[in-house]
């Protein structure tokens, strides 16, 4: 199955402040997300942002924050337990939806599980999650892999979606993942 522009939107799942740090490997995460994000916009591919409890944890970091094209907080790990994530989900039409953010064991895998059982096919870039455990990001990626999600990278995902060479937008692309 192709990634199409198109037929495509993403989400990006709780960065934030008081969270991020403790992140595993957590400065390659933030490079490919913000490579991630800037593909996403220069590709104007919708993106959705949530916040997972912003009172305790914070908000999304402040060079991620100005991308998103809505911010949702929530309380519950599956995005999809929001009314207002799935609102503007369905609003947007989509069949695929990129995921990234964190944690990989918690609120990644549950909304990607959510998103399959919704009849979306979620595409999880897997350089642009984490975990505080390098464990915990390993085996939920092989249960979000064997739940039907399709795992991919920052820069596969965007050469995917630009489709071809010698267009404006795959040269902004190429020097975005430079």
């Amino acid at each position: 199955m192709r990634i199409l522009q198109d037929e495509t939107c993403a989400v990006l799942i709780d960065i934030q402040e008081k969270l991020f740090p403790v992140m595993s490997n957590k400065e390659a995460v933030l490079t490919k997300t913000k490579q991630l994000i800037a593909g996403l916009k220069a590709l104007q591919v919708p993106l959705l942002a949530t916040e997972q409890y912003s009172k305790g944890l914070g908000h999304t970091l402040t060079e991620l924050k100005a991308e998103p094209n809505y911010c949702i907080e929530k309380t519950s790990f599956s995005c999809i337990d929001s009314n207002t994530f799935v609102s503007k989900l369905t609003w947007l039409n989509k069949d695929l939806v990129i995921v990234f953010g964190i944690e990989a064991h918690v609120c990644v895998l549950q909304t990607v599980i959510d998103l399959i059982d919704l009849g979306k096919t979620p595409i999880v870039v897997v350089d642009c999650i984490s975990s505080r455990s390098e464990l915990d990001l390993k085996f939920a990626l092989k249960r979000m892999e064997k739940e039907g999600a399709i795992l991919s990278t920052c820069e596969s995902i965007l050469l995917e979606l630009c489709r071809k060479s010698g267009t404006e937008t795959f040269k902004i692309i190429s020097q975005i993942i430079k």
